[in-house]
């Protein structure tokens, strides 16, 4: 790996976005086995005990929003979300970094988009209890404040270092990527 691309990793803001993106994978990674083991104790009290415990269903479901909104972040900084490139990829070199600039700038007024309506409904669903967990309905809608900050802070630096990079003679973005 050459110098260039070390320099790239090792910026603090990327160092910051890589340890965030690890953050979440652990924290989901936590709740999978969590989700796992709850539906366990689901098909145990439902079958052997006869009693089938309620609050899991709920559980289950708030902890699937974590997991699915959290990954989305994830998968936005790691590149490894579903998107069809082979029109991007068609195009010249100049038109693609404009392509991918403009893709950073949408994803990223999305996010923040997203930020502020899901703060919205966190405000709104604090009265509200989840039924049988008892905690408010603002726990789920959480999910949804922390993806739309995690998409407006992913690419929204994204977005800022592709702009830099059209003016300089080195590409710290396509450094960036290439040592990912």
């Amino acid at each position: 790996m050459s110098t260039e691309r070390q320099d790239a990793r090792r910026h603090p803001i990327i160092l910051l976005q890589d340890a965030l993106s690890n953050l979440c994978v652990f924290v989901c990674s936590i709740m999978l086995v969590v989700l796992i083991a709850t539906f366990g104790w689901l098909v145990f009290g439902r079958y052997v005990l006869n009693v089938t415990p309620t609050w899991v269903e709920q559980l289950a479901l708030l902890l699937i929003c974590y997991i699915t909104l959290l990954g989305a972040g994830v998968g936005i900084h790691e590149n490894s979300h579903l998107g069809v490139t082979m029109f991007r990829d068609a195009m010249p070199q100049p038109v693609q970094k404009v392509v991918l600039l403009l893709s950073d700038i949408i994803l990223a007024a999305f996010g923040a988009v997203m930020f502020v309506a899901s703060i919205e409904l966190f405000n709104f669903g604090w009265s509200t209890l989840l039924p049988m967990l008892n905690i408010p309905e603002s726990f789920r809608t959480l999910s949804s404040v922390m993806c739309g900050g995690l998409l407006f802070f992913f690419c929204g630096l994204r977005a800022a270092l592709r702009f830099s990079d059209m003016f300089r003679s080195t590409s710290f973005i396509q450094d960036l990527e290439e040592a990912i």
